[in-house]
């Protein structure tokens, strides 16, 4: 393995190999690239960071943009981000990690709670995967729990907890210039409360539903049992894929994100939870069972051909200031 950094100032596509020699060691030649293709799922590959690294260096990229990754990544903004467009999004309350130590004062949190009805789903606002989500029926429980998330958070978002609990989750990317859906994936569970243990670590890695579709036998997140474009409701079904479209365009998106979505089975309400901007395995299983299925290849390709597309677009002359607004003549 060869450790190499990316050359910032060679305004384009350009890895340095690390020198292992010493002072009279020959200067190694530079490693050029045309796209690069993100592979990362959680803080800093995911929530714009790299992102922002690659801006910099002037090289395209796939995936979702910096400024939609640092929004997607937080709960709280995501939220901001998408309120008046229709969205179903249940409420809820941010707590900072306070000033000092893990635990907020019992006043400030019931205050901050006062309008959200117990029990209470408690999670960080900035990770994914389910990492740190518990449950609480009382003020005292949220106080226990916070400790735990503000170690890895600086801050916890509260929301109700959603009765007869089921997840949707769909993909989202673009085709030919249009926003086309993948298939819908309902994760299975013993538990009221799908959390990193329960996707992660329950056991099973067979794929029901969907028929045989291209690629069917790929495993995804493997330990995790799914039901592929599960039978359920014209009516939800539609505001899945409508939501998911519309989250997706309120942030120009780009790349294939994948959008959680939360529902009561028995009232038949759906609510979006969160949204993955580079899923793990690039959500490919969905697009495998999509309508129109999408393999793998076919998916990478697309990712890297939208990549020099936005960076084509983005591209600046030499000197973008207006002749009329210069002070100093060129």
């Amino acid at each position: 393995m060869v450790r190499v950094e990316l050359d910032l100032s060679a305004n384009k596509g350009q890895l340095i190999p690390r020198s292992k020699g010493g002072f009279f060691a020959r200067k190694p030649e530079p490693i050029g690239f045309d796209v690069a293709l993100l592979a990362f799922h959680g803080n800093i590959g995911e929530d714009g960071q790299i992102q922002g690294v690659f801006e910099t260096a002037n090289v395209p990229y796939t995936g979702a943009r910096t400024m939609a990754s640092a929004i997607l990544m937080d709960k709280a903004i995501t939220k901001r981000a998408f309120a008046g467009r229709g969205i179903g999004m249940l409420p809820d309350v941010v707590v900072n990690r306070p000033a000092t130590g893990l635990v907020p004062d019992r006043e400030s949190l019931e205050a901050a709670l006062k309008n959200i009805a117990f029990p209470v789903i408690v999670k960080p606002a900035h990770l994914g995967s389910s990492i740190g989500v518990a449950k609480a029926e009382d003020i005292d429980t949220v106080r226990q729990v916070l400790p735990g998330i503000f170690k890895f958070d600086t801050q916890a978002i509260i929301e109700p907890f959603v009765e007869n609990l089921v997840e949707y989750n769909v993909a989202v990317r673009r085709e030919n210039g249009a926003v086309v859906t993948s298939a819908i994936e309902r994760p299975k569970r013993q538990t009221d409360l799908l959390d990193f243990k329960t996707k992660y670590m329950s056991g099973g890695s067979k794929k029901t539903g969907g028929g045989k579709q291209p690629g069917a036998s790929s495993q995804g997140m493997l330990s995790l049992t799914r039901d592929i474009n599960p039978d359920i409701p014209a009516a939800l079904e539609n505001s899945i894929r409508q939501w998911a479209t519309e989250a997706y365009l309120a942030v120009n998106g780009t790349g294939a994100p994948r959008i959680d979505f939360l529902s009561n089975e028995r009232t038949g309400e759906v609510w979006l939870n969160e949204v993955n901007p580079c899923p793990g395995s690039f959500g490919y299983f969905l697009w495998e069972a999509a309508a129109k299925p999408v393999l793998f290849t076919a998916l990478l390709d697309g990712l890297i051909e939208e990549a020099k597309v936005y960076h084509r677009a983005a591209q600046l002359p030499s000197d973008p200031t207006p002749a009329d607004a210069r002070l100093f003549r060129r």
